[in-house]
């Protein structure tokens, strides 16, 4: 519920009146079910506009997050959301309460956290990845709480949005669409004498179902086949992996929330068959991918934040802002796993990388 300056100045007024018997203790303004989230960066990226109560917001914010799956892409994504919002004054701690929920990568769980944060009476939801987002305003669409999205690829596919990126609703966010391309004239310089892509997606999630028709469309151009393996949950994917490692030359990961949520499990049986697997941004490179053309989530979800902080202050509502798209994407490359495959980074890769990483990080 937003606080109005006259609540504030009461608060106020309270306090001051139990100075004598107290030495200040905290308000408890965070939620008591609210989870653990990324608030420091947020906290330092906000200081300067909240110093001394100077520039604050007159008004506080709850907001719940609702994020599909468990894994760093996804968790940088909620980073840059909540870096964001503290560029533009709305800072957690201060005039911002953050409830957040994971479906791990659950739909039934994606409808139940829609459902308490409505009853919570949030002001707004920030939906990370497609299938949640999706949840998110089928439950929301009958109220007045907007919803904002990041993190999903096609968001004109999944129905929140129509052909010229308005929204169908009071919802809006960012996009996270591939620069498939990009991604496959990369793979073909690495691999020069590969033939074949194999990728690994749920059929249930719409934003692979889209990327895997793009990559159909444009392999041959780069003279790849791919090789589709589609699964319906997490315990499908062992199995699935085997049979498809015989088939194919590299694995190329999706920014399909079921599969990256297993991701060292499928880079373990890879390495193992000294199959490079390429990934779709940078977390997946640190903990073991080859390489990838790909976005940053920290940014995208700073995009997303900003422009939640524009609706939350009433300067526009979610129904008047088309989606937004991050165009710019880098090559990222892990030196220590292309060792050892015993693959060579060309230089025109190499010098342009946005990082390079040394070492294969724990998941």
């Amino acid at each position: 519920m937003r606080k109005s300056v006259k609540l504030a100045v009461a608060a106020a007024m309270a306090a001051v009146m139990m100075a004598g018997c107290s030495s200040g203790n905290s308000t408890g303004n965070v939620a008591a079910d609210k989870k653990e989230s990324p608030a420091d960066t947020a906290l330092d990226a906000g200081a300067d506009t909240d110093a001394a109560g100077e520039n604050a917001s007159d008004e506080s914010y709850t907001i719940g997050i609702g994020q599909f799956a468990e894994h760093g892409s996804l968790d940088n994504c909620r980073e840059g959301f909540l870096k964001g919002l503290a560029e533009e004054g709305i800072v957690e701690g201060q005039n911002l309460t953050v409830l957040y929920e994971n479906a791990q990568t659950d739909g039934g769980t994606a409808s139940q956290i829609m459902a308490n944060f409505l009853s919570k009476d949030v002001d707004m939801i920030c939906a990370i990845a497609t299938p949640i987002a999706q949840s998110a305003y089928s439950a929301a669409r009958d109220t007045d709480v907007p919803v904002i999205y990041t993190a999903v690829t096609d968001p004109v596919l999944a129905e929140l949005a129509k052909e010229d990126g308005t929204p169908v609703g009071e919802i809006t966010g960012t996009s996270d669409k591939l620069p498939v391309e990009k991604q496959l004239e990369m793979i073909r310089a690495l691999l020069p004498d590969a033939k074949t892509i194999g990728i690994l997606y749920s059929t249930s999630e719409i934003n692979s179902v889209s990327a895997i028709e793009e990559y159909k469309a444009a392999a041959s151009d780069y003279g790849f086949e791919i090789v589709e393996s589609g699964i319906s949950g997490t315990a499908d994917i062992p199995l699935a992996t085997d049979n498809l490692l015989e088939k194919v030359d590299c694995l190329n990961n999706l920014t399909d929330n079921t599969v990256v949520s297993v991701l060292p499990m499928i880079l373990d049986k890879a390495a193992k068959k000294n199959v490079p697997v390429f990934g779709s941004e940078v977390e997946q490179v640190k903990i073991g991918c080859l390489a990838t053309v790909g976005l940053d989530y920290v940014d995208l979800g700073a995009q997303t934040g900003r422009m939640a902080a524009q609706v939350l202050k009433g300067e526009k509502k979610a129904g008047e802002m088309k989606f937004e798209v991050i165009t710019e994407a880098s090559f990222y490359g892990n030196t220590k796993v292309a060792e050892n495959l015993g693959v060579e980074i060309p230089e025109e890769l190499s010098s342009s990388a946005a990082e390079l990483f040394d070492e294969i990080a724990a998941e």
